[in-house]
């Protein structure tokens, strides 16, 4: 059984690496992977906090910045979050961190760590993309939200939060065009894909660990799920 986490940067490094979060993490993961020896797991991390703050930098330093270098910027943070989660992974993954999903090998240990791949959308799209290589149903997308709102709840007082909904309905919500740093729930360009070959996403909060392990175990847990019935 595989199973595709997008990490969020935003968990493992909202401002800095939360290096409480990830032992706990880490411990979570060891505890399916020891007590079912045909567990798999690909996370594909983002790039958090260390993204933002240097695609910030260079939009407030160039006069004529543009949306390409601020891009690669973010995806070089992905990258450097990525290799972290192998290192501490070390034990599980011994392959080396997946900077392109179309040439991937086939997975030879527990764990497959991706980052970032080129320009024009974000982790989410890679991981759609691995989960349609290896074959998994759905990808848990774990973030700083607990679930998808009707609209920005920091924005919109009105906004209300989901338990299901469809990818056409939820397609309207994110848009079709992709900004870097842009803070959306799920990719607009991974949500088209993910739309197209029938994946289910479930989106959630990283940081409840508990909520993880029950999404994991199959069981009832706060988020937001998005298929084509909704």
């Amino acid at each position: 059984m595989v199973t595709v986490i997008s990490l969020g940067g935003s968990i493992v490094a909202p401002d800095k690496v939360d290096i409480e979060y990830l032992k706990k993490f880490v411990e979570l993961i060891r505890s399916f992977i020891e007590s079912d020896c045909g567990r798999h797991f690909i996370f594909v991390v983002g790039g958090g906090g260390p993204a933002r703050h240097y695609q910030n930098a260079y939009r407030e330093i160039s006069a004529n910045s543009i949306d390409l270098n601020a891009d690669w910027i973010g995806i070089m943070a992905t990258r450097l979050n990525a290799q972290l989660i192998k290192a501490l992974m070390c034990k599980w993954c011994n392959q080396e961190v997946v900077t392109n999903p179309t040439e991937v090998q086939p997975l030879t240990g527990h764990v497959l760590v991706a980052a970032g791949w080129k320009p024009g959308f974000s982790t989410d799209y890679d991981a759609v993309l691995l989960a349609e290589r290896f074959g998994a149903d759905m990808v848990i997308n774990l973030s700083n939200i607990e679930k998808v709102y009707t609209a920005d709840p920091k924005i919109d007082p009105n906004a209300k939060p989901i338990d299901n909904i469809k990818w056409a309905d939820f397609r309207l919500i994110v848009g079709d065009e992709w900004v870097p740093g842009k803070n959306v729930p799920f990719d607009p360009i991974a949500s088209r894909h993910a739309e197209k070959i029938g994946l289910k996403v479930i989106c959630a909060g990283g940081r409840d660990l508990e909520n993880l392990k029950k999404i994991l175990n199959g069981e009832e847990y706060t988020g937001t799920t998005i298929n084509a019935n909704g």
